[in-house]
């Protein structure tokens, strides 16, 4: 039909099944399917029994997922989350060598993630004319030396006393319960990042801090804050490494800052801010913990895992570029 303006509008709702496949989310999909696929043809081993089993300690990464999500979306970076998982470990497993009850183990755990990422907020509002990046390069030598000071020569601890962590090993039929919490996480935060006043605000301080501050928005407060979730949530992923190695070394949380990140781009967040969503994100991240579980069954070297998840980040960076210059060459063209 044909409004005012003269404009043919379709009466047929837009995002047909073809716009939901051919879409970042549905090419994702796609991509998680393949993954399962080629992990079944690796692997004899490779089924859904064995991925629950093996996922918990993947599994962990992702509480991350959703606070390097908003601090991307914010235009900053955080590459100390995997020393903060370090030390939140460190300190988790010290204490519970000390003969703290469980209770104050989880919450001296948390705490120490949350602290760490409250350093990071406090210096990447007190010194905007510093890079996050540099910011956070220091703060991630100093998070992880701190870890290595406390674990001594050894290099490793283990928790004395195991009964108590398994609280957070508790599975509900075949599903570890953090599989329940990042899925209860992943909805809390889309959600937030998507339909709130405050997600809003995050997308319009990754847009322009300049103009987000004249608009009202308290830009210094809100990375603050999402700094210090992002603590938070990384002294969460150390927990929940703590009751599934029950202890801690010098190399845990090594690389997870590079992993996290490629979700959340490989999922369509883009690093200059203002750009992309959890969803994609969300997938992605299984798409990658799939992919780790399958070349693990197959004894592939880790650090060539590292360079396969690398290879995925630096594609998923350059597809966006690809695509706008085929666009351009067609528009040319017509």
């Amino acid at each position: 039909m044909a409004g005012k303006s003269g404009r043919t509008i379709s009466n047929t709702p837009a995002g047909g099944l073809k716009e939901k496949i051919i879409s970042l989310e549905g090419a994702l999909v796609l991509a998680l399917i393949a993954v399962n696929v080629l992990g079944a043809c690796l692997s004899s081993t490779y089924n859904f029994t064995n991925i629950m089993r093996e996922s918990p300690r993947y599994l962990a990464e992702i509480f991350m997922l959703f606070g390097i999500g908003f601090i991307l979306v914010l235009g900053d970076i955080d590459i100390s989350v995997g020393s903060i998982v370090c030390l939140a470990a460190t300190v988790g497993c010290l204490s519970s060598n000390a003969g703290l009850p469980i209770g104050l183990v989880i919450l001296i755990t948390l705490a120490t993630g949350l602290v760490c990422g409250m350093i990071n907020g406090f210096f990447a509002t007190q010194f905007t004319e510093l890079p996050t990046m540099i910011i956070t390069l220091g703060t991630q030598i100093i998070f992880r030396g701190i870890a290595e000071v406390a674990l001594g020569s050894g290099g490793s601890a283990s928790m004395n006393d195991i009964a108590g962590i398994g609280v957070l090993r508790v599975k509900v039929g075949p599903f570890p319960i953090s599989f329940f919490l990042v899925v209860i996480f992943a909805a809390l935060f889309i959600t937030v990042l998507s339909r709130t006043t405050f997600g809003r605000k995050l997308y319009a301080i990754g847009s322009s801090k300049t103009a987000a501050y004249y608009a009202g928005v308290d830009v210094q407060k809100i990375r603050f804050f999402c700094y210090s979730l992002l603590g938070f949530l990384a002294g969460m992923c150390g927990l929940f490494l703590l009751a599934s190695t029950y202890g801690a070394n010098t190399t845990t949380g090594q690389g997870f800052e590079m992993e996290v990140i490629a979700m959340c781009v490989f999922g369509g967040i883009a690093t200059t801010g203002g750009k992309g969503n959890l969803i994609g994100a969300f997938i992605a991240s299984f798409i990658i913990v799939c992919l780790r579980i399958a070349l693990g069954q197959i004894n592939m070297n880790t650090q060539l895992i590292l360079v396969i998840i690398g290879v995925m980040l630096i594609v998923s960076v350059l597809i966006p570029s690809f695509r706008d210059l085929l666009w351009k060459k067609k528009a040319t063209k017509s």
